[in-house]
C-alpha cells in the first residue's frame, strides 16, 4: 500500500512538474505576442498621430485659403483638366479618410474582444494557480503521513 502511494505521489509530483513547465511556456509564449501587440499598437498610434499633425497642418492651409478666397472672388474653373484632377483628388482623400475611420474603429472593436479575452486569460491563470496550490499542498499533507 505504502509504495502505491508513493508512486501516485511521484506520478502527481512529476505531472504538477509538467504541468509548471508547460504553463511557465504558454506564459512566454503570451508575454512575446503581447510585447509584439504592444509595438503593434505603438505604431498604429505614431501613424495616427502623424495624420492628426499632417491634418493639423491642412485645417490651418484651409483656413489661411478661406480667409484669402473671402477677399476675393475666385470663380470656379470650369472644363479644366487641373480643377478635375483636384475634384478627383479630393473625392480619393475623402475616401481614405473613410476608409481610415473604419480602420480606427475595427482597431477599436479587436482591442475591446482582446482586453475581455485578457481578463477570461487572468481569471484561468489565477484559478490554475491556485488549483496548483492546492494540488501541491495536498500532496506535501499525503508526503507527511
Amino acid at each position: 500500500m505504502f509504495l502505491l502511494c508513493s508512486q501516485l505521489f511521484f506520478h502527481l509530483v512529476v505531472l504538477n512538474v509538467f504541468l509548471c513547465f508547460q504553463s511557465k511556456d504558454v506564459g512566454i509564449r503570451t508575454v512575446v505576442m503581447l510585447d509584439e501587440q504592444g509595438e503593434q499598437l505603438e505604431r498604429i498610434e505614431e501613424g495616427l498621430d502623424q495624420i492628426n499633425s499632417d491634418m493639423k497642418e491642412a485645417e490651418k492651409n484651409l483656413t489661411d485659403l478661406g480667409k484669402c478666397c473671402g477677399l476675393c472672388s475666385c470663380d470656379k474653373v470650369t472644363n479644366d483638366a487641373r480643377e478635375d484632377e483636384m475634384e478627383e483628388n479630393l473625392a480619393h482623400v475623402g475616401s481614405i479618410i473613410g476608409n481610415l475611420k473604419s480602420m480606427a474603429l475595427d482597431m477599436g472593436n479587436e482591442i475591446d474582444t482582446q482586453n475581455v479575452q485578457i481578463e477570461r486569460i487572468q481569471g484561468k491563470a489565477i484559478l490554475n494557480v491556485s488549483r496548483i496550490d492546492a494540488a501541491n499542498q495536498k500532496a506535501n499533507n499525503l508526503m507527511k503521513r
